[in-house]
């Protein structure tokens, strides 16, 4: 048993005193066990939580949540401070020094007509602070660790600021429709490979990389529109399952098209 006082509320330094309690001696076996890497999960998926409390418009949870990710923070924090690395007022100090550094329309004597300004010179001052010399640099420098979509998405935004870009949107129709060609000719090329070289599983990549494309050219995001068409597809799955009088499978394709396209038609 540590030694603490229980208190009616607890405030920041609060949160990090028992963060450091429950990694000390006589605290809590599974806290400290953990590393850096053994919590990479853990924040991810407290992330997703937040994400999906503010599009609920839950406020109780999107408080109950932020506090979430805040442990996360304040973990890895004391974490390096046990290894002597850093802590968390080094953490904070940054991320301050960072905000003064990319606002000098704020913080300095720099003005700026509108957003769009603001946020191009947001850019320049981020790729200089990392030391990112060209376009291919901060390409390279978006997170592996993104999803897919949202990833692409970003990569194909900084191509397009540095002029690599279709000059109109039918372009980059036309590309889609020759990608999801060649990926028609490799699901029929039963002989090769998923895996290999312009095999299914890459040109499915490629197909998906266009579609994010698109969504980039009209201010679209990706994950959003693919949530949304997982929505749907539910939605309508639910509706032929319901109504098949005898069960899916012994439903006929065109039966199963026609309770499909009835679901359709239910929701316009």
């Amino acid at each position: 048993m540590v030694d603490f006082q229980c208190k009616p509320h607890y405030g920041y330094e609060d949160l990090l005193g028992i963060m450091e309690l429950l990694r000390a001696p006589g605290g809590c076996p599974w806290d400290r066990e953990q590393t850096h890497a053994s919590l990479r999960r853990n924040f991810l998926e407290e992330s997703y939580e937040v994400v999906e409390a503010i599009d609920r418009g839950d406020r109780a949870a999107l408080c109950e949540e932020l506090g979430d990710v805040l442990l996360q923070v304040v973990f890895h924090a004391q974490l390096e401070k046990e290894l002597g690395g850093f802590t968390m007022d080094d953490v904070a100090d940054g991320i301050c020094k960072k905000l003064i550094y990319r606002h000098p329309h704020v913080f300095g004597t720099v003005e700026v007509k509108d957003t769009s300004e603001e946020l191009d010179r947001w850019e320049a001052l981020k790729r200089r602070e990392k030391g990112q010399m060209s376009a291919a640099d901060a390409v390279d420098a978006v997170a592996r660790t993104l999803p897919a979509l949202w990833r692409a998405e970003k990569m194909q935004g900084k191509a397009a600021k540095a002029g690599f870009d279709w000059p109109d949107g039918g372009g980059v129709l036309d590309k889609l429709d020759e990608e999801a060609g060649e990926l028609r000719q490799a699901a029929k090329d039963t002989a090769r490979p998923v895996d290999a070289p312009h095999g299914v599983k890459a040109e499915v990549g490629d197909v998906l990389f266009m579609a994010a494309k698109i969504a980039q050219r009209n201010g679209v995001d990706p994950e959003e529109a693919l949530h949304a068409s997982c929505d749907k597809f539910a939605r309508r799955f639910r509706f032929v399952e319901e109504h098949a009088p005898t069960g899916l499978n012994s439903l006929s394709p065109e039966e199963k098209l026609l309770l499909w396209n009835r679901a359709k038609q239910a929701e316009s």
